[in-house]
């Protein structure tokens, strides 16, 4: 070769070398973080890679300060106001201490195994509910959004319980309490009772007339309750401003709100075991019935009560676990919160009847003074005679003991005209049966209970306060079950997206604070959540075990845990769970059918709650509100089969993910192999393949490989571009 050959060749090489600097210089830094990853290259045995390991992306996700702030915001998501008004009543009504075997069961059964299977998506894709479900199947998206749904439904109703525990707080600082009395009514003659509180009680009188200032029918709305309206008000700023910053600002939160409801819990347990009668109210709750343990009915409730006890569909199970790190062990976690919101609902159940059991111990010994009152009057008219009463008998300060005894001789000797004399049993049995649950139980029955304790106030500051913080507690995961979701796939800010939330929700609500109001927290209450619940979860499992695939879920525990599961939640998550789960939902279907759609309506005349049917229009909104919460679910479904949404249209379908920003896939999904040439930088255009593909192909997939969560897509879009040779450079 000639010399001068070798210069034109060396000048050659160098051209080709600066060109080749020149292509590599347009790269940005995410490139290179890109190509330093650990998803640079599938293997031959395709094993799939998480499309954010090793990025950025990771990095600037916010995360927990510590595991303890974790559990504690899971087990203030979990334990609520269910686990005090709602599973003390479910456990005296199905069998007392009987009762706790099928909970216990179906704990184990769907319980954990569920929250489990939550606690890992979320982990292993962190990302809210939309997020994971599209990552899972792009056709299965609107899980997510249907979860987003429910939550705020559920957001709407149950900040205006809270809202009623601070009206009750703010009472509280007066004695005698403001529920103690009935109130006096003066006119020009004589001062009397009230008498629709002389016809209830005190307590019951206070929560509908002076609280709710409650109308007699749906159809009646009386206009807005002013009190009400602003503690609504108050009960949105405290979300709002706990909520503002994300778990950043929440997780602080949850040290004195997931905390403080156990030092009050234990509080009143060791104050109620020292009050008279209590420990006839715990042996009352915890007396086994076990042939009511055979009722499929108990099976039904205690399922239904596991299910919503530990958040599942929510999205505020997944939001939290999204914000962990991918190794922290969520199985612990998973047994550890469900176990604690068991043990909170049995304490709680302790707690409410040893109180319980103080008043009805109270309520019979008035119950005695005033039939024995009745007693001697009989005796004094001759309709009873002397000789039926024992000698050792003190009608001035009879026991109950001694009252029963003499009831039942009375019962024997006068049967006939037994029922004339107007005597009653006195039974404490009697009044502890009386099943209340829900606000009965929290603003009349425990409320009317306080007002018997010494240093009352103290009380129901305190208890009223508990309520309030388990109340928030639960807020702040359905929040962010709303809110993260929405961050994740559309890139909003969160701070702005937080204030809209919180402020919508609350001019919504104002329906909760009419008269009226109610009637509606009962509607939104029994219609909104418990089905398309039940169905979101089902399509949960569904969509790990069948689509993503048992066995790859499996592994991907194993990698997350450094262990490998028991093969027991193979077995729930692949057979048993769907099976109990789709009981569940046709046995929920069959008792709302067989249950007449309606509302206890208090009467103002009568003092008392009649049943009333719900009118066309309630009934309207009813089934709107099942349907708008499942809706979500088909729509996303018919869009993701049909292709509806373009994908250059800059539509939801078209936003990926890359360090932080949004980007939108390009028009040109073949690519364009000279683009970069052109001087395009990377963030413009498909990623070059390097001959195998970096994401699992979808089933049923075109050419394209698209990433692992379809169109919100969290990383690159890969085009499929032939292996091209390095002299093509």
């Amino acid at each position: 070769m000639p010399k001068n050959s070798k210069v034109v060749k060396r000048e050659l090489d160098d051209e080709v070398i600066e060109s080749v600097k020149d292509l590599l210089s347009n790269e940005d830094s995410s490139d290179d973080a890109f190509k330093k990853s650990e998803l640079m290259v599938d293997d031959q045995e395709e094993k799939d890679v998480d499309v954010e390991e090793g990025s950025d992306v990771e990095d600037e996700r916010p995360a927990w300060n510590s595991k303890l702030q974790y559990i504690l915001a899971q087990v203030g998501f979990s334990v609520g106001l269910g686990n005090v008004w709602r599973f003390p009543y479910l456990c005296q009504k199905n069998g007392g201490g009987a009762y706790l075997v099928p909970y216990l069961i179906l704990l184990l059964i769907i319980g954990i195994p569920l929250f489990f299977l939550e606690l890992a998506v979320g982990q292993r894709i962190r990302r809210g509910s939309i997020g994971v479900w599209n990552y899972i199947s792009p056709k299965l998206g609107g899980i997510g959004f249907a979860s987003c749904v429910v939550c705020f439904f559920v957001a709407l109703y149950y900040n205006v319980i809270i809202g009623w525990s601070l009206f009750y707080f703010s009472q509280s600082f007066q004695h005698p309490l403001p529920w103690d009395q009935c109130p006096l009514v003066k006119n020009a003659s004589h001062t009397f009772v009230e008498p629709e509180c002389e016809k209830s009680s005190p307590t019951t009188y206070y929560w509908y007339r002076e609280a709710l200032n409650i109308s007699s029918s749906l159809s009646e709305s009386g206009g807005l309750n002013w009190k009400m309206t602003i503690c609504l008000l108050a009960a949105w700023v405290m979300v709002c401003l706990a909520m503002i910053k994300g778990i950043q600002s929440s997780g602080k939160i949850m040290y004195f709100s997931s905390l403080f409801p156990y030092v009050v819990l234990l509080c009143f347990l060791i104050r109620g075991l020292l009050l008279n009668g209590s420990v006839d109210g715990i042996r009352h709750m915890f007396t086994p019935k076990l042939e009511i343990m055979l009722e499929p009915k108990v099976w039904r409730e205690a399922a239904t009560q596991v299910f919503f006890a530990l958040g599942l569909g929510f999205g505020g199970v997944i939001a939290f676990s999204s914000y962990n790190k991918r190794d922290n062990n969520c199985h612990f976690d998973a047994v550890l919160v469900s176990f604690i919101n068991f043990f909170t609902s049995v304490l709680a159940t302790l707690v409410v009847f040893a109180v319980l059991g103080f008043k009805a111990n109270i309520i019979n010994e008035k119950c005695v003074i005033q039939n024995s009152e009745r007693i001697l009057k009989l005796l004094k008219v001759g309709n009873l005679s002397q000789d039926m009463i024992p000698h050792h008998i003190n009608f001035s300060s009879i026991t109950a003991e001694d009252y029963n005894l003499v009831y039942d001789i009375i019962q024997k000797v006068k049967e006939e005209e037994f029922d004339s004399l107007g005597l009653k049993s006195c039974q404490i049995e009697d009044e502890l049966n009386k099943a209340v649950q829900g606000t009965g139980l929290a603003f009349i029955a425990f409320t009317e209970a306080m007002t018997h304790f010494p240093a009352s106030p103290f009380w129901s500051v305190m208890f009223f306060l508990m309520l309030v913080n388990l109340g928030l507690g639960s807020m702040f995961g359905t929040i962010e079950g709303i809110i993260t979701p929405i961050v994740d796939t559309f890139k909003v800010r969160k701070e702005i997206l937080t204030v809209i939330c919180c402020v919508v929700a609350f001019f919504i609500g104002l329906i909760f604070v009419q008269r009226s109001g109610n009637y509606f927290v009962t509607m939104f209450d029994d219609y909104s959540a418990t089905l398309p619940l039940i169905i979101v979860v089902i399509l949960e499992n569904i969509a790990v075990t069948r689509i993503y695939g048992i066995d790859k879920f499996m592994e991907d525990l194993k990698d997350m845990l450094g262990f490998s599961p028991s093969q027991y939640y193979y077995y729930m998550w692949k057979y048993v769970s769907p099976l109990v789960l789709l009981c569940l939902l046709v046995a929920s279907i069959v008792q709302m059918g067989l249950s007449p759609p309606g509302y206890n309506a208090w009467i103002e005349d009568k003092a008392t709650e009649e049943f009333q049917s719900y009118p066309t229009w309630g009934m309207i909104v009813c089934i709107s509100l099942m349907v708008l919460a499942i809706l979500p679910v088909p729509i996303v479904f018919v869009v993701r089969r049909c292709n509806l949404i373009d994908d250059s249209s800059g539509s939801l379908a078209s936003v990926s993910y890359k360090r932080g920003r949004i980007i939108k896939e390009p028009v040109n999904l073949e690519g364009d192999n000279t683009s970069l040439i052109h001087g395009k930088s990377p963030s413009e255009v498909p990623s070059p393949n390097f001959g195998k593909n970096i994401y699992r192909k979808q089933t049923g997939s075109p050419t394209l490989d698209t990433a692992p969560n379809g169109r919100y897509g969290i990383g690159y879009l890969m085009a499929d571009m032939p292996d091209m040779p390095e002299s093509d450079l």
